[in-house]
């Protein structure tokens, strides 16, 4: 068993399989290997991606902008432009409205600021986590009303408020809905509903953020107006931050988007987005995906989580570097607070889950405290998913509800499971890895039952084990400068791209390895595999420090790992970054 340390205390982790993928047609590998003058695992992985020929490969190495679809094939994009054209023309009201998560607060800050400089009055509106709950609320439509708003932009929610924007319509207050989740069986009657996903809609791309859906429109609104593209371009960094925070298909149009919003975020980022990068230390180095998922999306979100998310739109949107030092400094001590809270929330569902042999034993978890903190039971959910790997919801008590979140394991849909449960819920919504519920407090018990007995018959055996998808296996000696350099032009990495992951047979310690951390938790690795040619490669294992002794003893063992690049004092390496130790 494998170990995590949470609040001071140590627990063991399920073991992983390691499976690897279904090898290519060695054919097509040759012959991509020859084509393109790469080494023959490098053309392997292309063709794992679904990359056959020079022209495939170009667009994956060389993504460009020219390639993005065009957003007139977006259904209602048409009406949308032409609502929001009339509003300027008038001069109306504007709210833009949007989620208090990553994509929500990028998506908001990219409408606003694009639609400042065209309109005098433009506010936003981020609803409370607490008191109003995820996407359009009663108290934002009241809002608008009594301050004279006639239009409301919704970004990253609102396909599925259809009582709602009725009321709006009551109200004389129009919606354009910029969305990427599933509608349900009856959309609302908005002005415009922008959303891929939609029946009838014919955009090629449906794996767009939210913020994704609102850059469309801004590009629409450009290519219509005839404003250079240039104007909306300069936004894409937040366009990158919202695609890698929310998980998306790091594929098509959303790879190409992610980038040229790193390549915006390298050169010149909105002033929010340098301090955020300043603060969480990369704001002198390459800012990677994973920095984005890992360093700054986290101190986004967590302003919804302690506050409310409209601080993290108040940094986006912030012009001026003064201030936007004040409020990073701010919501740097909220990710703080978060840290603190999640890790003592997770600890004590650990705990309780420990000592009920009778939860132990279900192929699902759903836990129950009136006084946990609504704004991390996500995290805390997806902490018990890498302790126990089995579908779990964490509840908390909010407005007199059952509230809380739902996060599931590989290839098992925990929002079908939840939908089975409807009768018992007050409202829900997601999708397949991640959803929200709420339910009255009476029907708890009873939502675990079917829930447990959903899972039970639909889930498989399989997919109760963490599985590392595995590449390929490779020797060290293959590491090399120029594999690695075209090995980074794979990247962005992401869902559906992810991060290529080998296998390194009888690999052992150089002698040098030492453990790492303020626990001695992790360990920093050299190692070998004693094959002519290979020198020493330095790789790092997080939560893996109680393997040292082994390790130090020169036992050999088989590593799984991807590779990236460390960076220290400004000189650049080559770094394994282990998945997973196996001893021989």
């Amino acid at each position: 068993m494998l170990s995590l340390k949470l609040a001071g205390i140590y627990f063991d982790c399920v073991e992983k399989l390691w499976n690897f993928l279904p090898e290519p047609n060695p054919i097509l590998v040759e012959s991509l290997s020859e084509e393109l003058n790469i080494d023959a695992v490098l053309a392997f992985l292309l063709v794992q991606r679904g990359i056959r020929d020079f022209e495939q490969a170009r667009a994956f190495f060389r993504p460009q902008l020219e390639s993005l679809h065009n957003p007139f094939l977006m259904k209602d994009m048409d009406i949308a432009i032409q609502r929001i054209k009339e509003a300027i023309d008038k001069q109306e009201k504007v709210l833009i409205y949007g989620d208090y998560d990553v994509d929500g607060t990028t998506s908001v800050a990219l409408m606003f600021s694009f639609l400042r400089e065209r309109l005098e009055e433009i506010a936003y509106y981020i609803p409370d986590r607490y008191s109003e709950g995820y996407g359009i609320s009663y108290q934002g439509i009241s809002f608008a009303e009594e301050n004279g708003y006639s239009l409301i932009i919704a970004l990253d929610c609102g396909i599925k408020a259809v009582d709602r924007i009725k009321h709006a319509s009551s109200k004389g207050i129009d919606f354009i809905i910029c969305d990427h989740h599933l509608p349900g069986e009856e959309l609302p009657d908005a002005v415009a509903i922008l959303d891929p996903k939609r029946p009838g809609c014919e955009y090629p791309y449906k794996g767009l953020s939210g913020c994704g859906v609102g850059f469309k429109l801004l590009q629409g609104y450009c290519l219509r107006n005839g404003i250079p593209f240039s104007h909306v371009a300069e936004y894409l960094d937040l366009v990158a931050v919202s695609i890698a925070s929310d998980l998306v298909p790091m594929t098509g149009e959303n790879k190409i988007l992610a980038f040229y919003g790193l390549e915006k975020m390298n050169r010149k980022p909105v002033p929010g987005l340098k301090a955020l990068m300043n603060i969480a230390n990369i704001g002198d180095k390459s800012v990677t995906i994973s920095e984005v998922v890992f360093k700054i999306g986290p101190r986004i979100n967590a302003a919804g989580r302690i506050s409310s998310g409209a601080s993290s739109v108040e940094l986006l949107i912030s012009d001026n570097r003064q201030e936007a030092q004040k409020l990073v400094e701010q919501i740097n001590s909220y990710n703080d607070h978060r840290k603190s809270i999640d890790g003592d929330i997770t600890a004590m569902a650990i705990k309780m889950v420990e000592e009920q042999d009778k939860i132990k034993k279900r192929k699902s978890i759903v836990l129950y405290k009136p006084d946990w903190v609504m704004g991390v039971v996500g995290i805390v959910a997806s902490r018990l998913i890498e302790q126990y790997y089995r579908p779990t919801v964490i509840l908390t008590r909010s407005n007199g509800m059952a509230t809380g979140s739902a996060r599931s394991v590989d290839e098992y849909d925990v929002y079908n499971a939840i939908n089975s449960c409807s009768d018992l819920l007050e409202s829900f919504g997601g999708h397949k890895y991640a959803a929200g519920l709420s339910l009255p407090i009476e029907n708890i018990d009873a939502f675990i039952e079917r829930f447990e007995e959903y899972v039970c018959s639909t889930i498989t055996d399989d997919q109760l084990v963490p599985q590392l998808l595995i590449d390929r296996e490779i020797l060290l000696s293959d590491i090399t400068a120029r594999f690695f350099r075209i090995l980074q032009q794979f990247e962005p990495f992401g869902p559906e791209n992810p991060a290529p992951v080998f296998v390194t047979r009888n690999v052992f310690d150089t002698g040098k390895s030492r453990q790492v951390g303020r626990g001695w938790e992790h360990l920093k690795l050299s190692l070998t595999d004693g094959q002519a040619g290979t020198s020493e490669i330095e790789a790092i294992a997080f939560n893996k420090g109680h393997l040292f002794n082994d390790i130090h003893t020169g036992r050999p063992f088989d590593l799984c790992f991807s590779i990236e690049e460390n960076i220290f004092r400004g000189v650049s390496s080559i770094q394994l970054m282990v998945r997973d130790i196996r001893f021989l």
